[in-house]
């Protein structure tokens, strides 16, 4: 009786510890793998909106504007001096900003300033 009764309990606590195991990977898969899957889909449609004349921020640091736009490589136009013009990967730009939301971002600035 004794051995079926510690049987019973063996395969209780392996029943648990697989429950356990499951439950660790359904959280590891919510806190962290979902968020970042997320996160390149965002980014993905990001790169796929841009359009030239955007004025974008590369992840160096640099500010610019697209002057041209390949396949997975766009021309970015540096500065106020026309002559500095580099291709980058597409991948190598982190935020990209519309010039329709540019002036609709300094109108709302000018309205604040005259109140």
């Amino acid at each position: 009786m004794n051995l079926l009764l510690s049987a019973s309990t063996a395969a209780g606590s392996t029943g648990l510890l697989v429950f356990w195991i499951v439950l660790m990977f359904a959280f590891i898969y919510f806190l962290m793998i979902r968020p970042q899957k997320k996160e390149e889909k965002k980014k993905n449609e990001m790169l796929n909106a841009i359009e030239v004349g955007d004025t974008v921020l590369t992840t160096s640091g640099f500010y610019g504007v697209i002057i041209d736009i390949q396949d997975d490589t766009v021309i970015i136009e540096f500065g106020n001096n026309k002559n500095c013009r580099i291709p980058m990967q597409k991948t190598a730009i982190s935020m990209v900003e519309k010039p329709e939301d540019a002036v609709d971002k300094e109108s709302s600035d000018s309205k604040k300033d005259n109140k």
